[in-house]
Parts: structure tokens; sequence; C-alpha cells
């Protein structure tokens, strides 16, 4: 049993709630027992009873009763050096609040049943003076590209909230199969999660959530594919590969929802999508403006197509506006 803990909120854990500042802290809390301290009072905020969605500021001070000993955890393995070093490798920006990764198609950002290998596991190699690194959103596994983290509880909420809002402009590039008519347009479509032959898939499903994704033709390789720029309104997993495929487009490479479109002759490996860049509001205020470059299998594809990042100069992030 631990004794009375007074609890002083550091300014990387400022703008957190309350319940979720609890529950990182004691990790040995259920539910059930934290909001039983927040009902009953014996959880303090600066000597007064507090809400579980308060938001906590720098400097005030967080009182918990005595807890019951939390079963010992075993320790994480420790990562080896080529992990630090590649981990390291993949920092774009890094200003102590936001960290941008580069993140290559092909690895995972969270584990699963059978992924031991993901840039979740990665993270402690960012820690810096105690501050940890908490991802606030996700990207497929093969798509390659901008992935943000916030440093510090504060920050990553702060980012957590603005992707949950709408307030974060993402930008994304596509290749995909054939001659895409119009030059621009909007893509409608809701869409819902079913069990599928040993994986989850994402349809297009009337009764499914609301998805919306703005598409602009960059560049055409006659009729045989077509260079996108994509912004999601909204951020429904698979979205931007369930509503490319929906228009009879689907991105070159998706095995999962190209259907019966078989690989260009020649085409490289890999999904042609990447998350080419963002416009975020920065946790310490103003704006934030981040982009990733061209992953290598996307080079090659753009090599195989001619096409040069240079066509795109029209289409930036800031003029992006359908």
């Amino acid at each position: 049993m631990s004794a009375v803990q007074l609890i002083e909120i550091s300014p990387g854990d400022g703008e957190v709630r309350l319940d979720r500042f609890l529950r990182r802290r004691f990790p040995g809390l259920t539910q059930g027992q934290l909001q039983k301290l927040l009902r009953t009072g014996q959880v303090r905020v600066d000597g007064k009873r507090a809400l579980a969605s308060l938001r906590l500021q720098p400097g005030q001070t967080v009182r918990v009763p005595p807890l019951a000993d939390a079963p010992a955890k075993p320790d994480a393995p420790s990562l080896a050096a080529k992990d630090v070093t590649a981990m390291r490798r993949l920092v774009l920006h890094d200003d102590g609040a936001v960290v941008a990764l580069d993140k290559p198609a092909g690895l995972a950002v969270q584990g699963g049943t059978k992924t031991t290998t993901h840039l979740d596991r990665w993270l402690p190699a960012l820690d810096q003076g105690g501050e940890r690194c908490r991802l606030v959103h996700r990207l497929d596994r093969d798509t390659a590209g901008l992935l943000l983290l916030g440093r510090g509880a504060g920050p990553a909420a702060k980012l957590t909230e603005a992707f949950r809002r709408g307030q974060v402009q993402k930008l994304y590039w596509a290749v995909v199969h054939g001659k895409v008519a119009e030059r621009q347009g909007i893509i409608d479509l809701k869409l819902a999660k079913v069990a599928g032959a040993g994986q989850e898939r994402v349809v297009g499903d009337d009764a499914g959530k609301p998805a919306k994704t703005l598409f602009r033709v960059v560049a055409r390789a006659g009729k045989v594919a077509t260079w996108l720029a994509l912004r999601p309104v909204t951020g429904r997993t698979h979205q931007l590969r369930v509503h490319l495929a929906a228009i009879g487009h689907p991105i070159l490479g998706d095995r999962k929802y190209a259907g019966d479109q078989l690989p260009l002759a020649g085409q490289p490996d890999g999904l042609m999508l990447l998350a080419r860049a963002a416009i975020l509001p920065h946790p310490k205020g103003g704006s934030l403006t981040l982009r990733a470059p061209l992953a290598p299998h996307l080079r090659s594809c753009f090599d195989w197509l001619g096409f040069s990042e240079d066509m795109a100069l029209e289409h930036g992030l800031e003029a992006f506006e359908l």
C-alpha cells in the first residue's frame, strides 16, 4: 500500500484530463477504482474535488490517496542499438512539443497479435529529459510519410484534440490506376468496417460513418495512371484506399482494395500512397507546416511513369483549397 502522494503537474502534463493523467501515472488502477476515487473526493486538485474531465494546469497539485500495490509488470525489452539509430533517423522535425517522423512503408505504427516490430515499441528511443513521445494519429502499415507525435502528455493531448476536431489539414499523394477524367472533385461515401476472411475490411455502406475526401489531379500518364493530391476531410480507417477504389481508380499496389485490377506491366512494388504534408495548430501557439519527402518506392513509380515532384509546385498544401 502506497502513502498519500502530492503530485505537482509539470508543463509536459498541462492540459491533460485528470482521469487520463491518473491512468498513465497509475496503470494498475481499474476504471471502476478511478471513478470511485473521483466520486468520493479522495483525489483532489489544489485541495478541491475535481471532475474526471478537468484539464490540469502546470503548477497544480494532485492529491492521490494510498493505493494498493499494483502487480509488478515485466520490464519492457530494451531496444537494440540499431533500432535506436533507425528510429532517430526517421525524425524530420522536433521542436520539443511536436515530433514528425518519416514513416517508411511496411512498418506498422502499433503492434498486434502477429506484429512485434512497430514504431510504438521504438518510441523510447526518442525520450528526452523524461518526456516521452506519444502517438496522436495513425498511418496504415503500407502507407509511407508524415507521422506526428506529441512530446509529453500535454502537447500530445492538444494534438489529439486537434485531430479529433478536424483542425489538422492533411495532404496525401497517390498514384492510381487509369485516367481520372475530372480535374478535381469530392468523394462522399459513408464507410463501415466488416469482418472478412481472416482480416477486417472497410466498405462503402449507407449505414456507415460519414467520410469525405477531396481530390485534385496533379498529372496523368496517358490512360495508364493518374497522380492525385488528396485532402481527407474525415479520418476513417482505410478511407483514401476505399474511396479511390469506389470511383474505379484504386491505388497502385493496393492488394486489399484493388479488386480484380491487375498490376501494370513493370509496376514497382509497394502501395503508392504518401502522407505528404500537414498544417496543424502548434500546442504552444501558432501553426506549423510539415512535409515528408517522396518515399523510395514512390520515387521509383514516378520515374517509371515520367512524373516529377516539380509538377506539384502549384498544388502545395497552402493552395489546396477545394
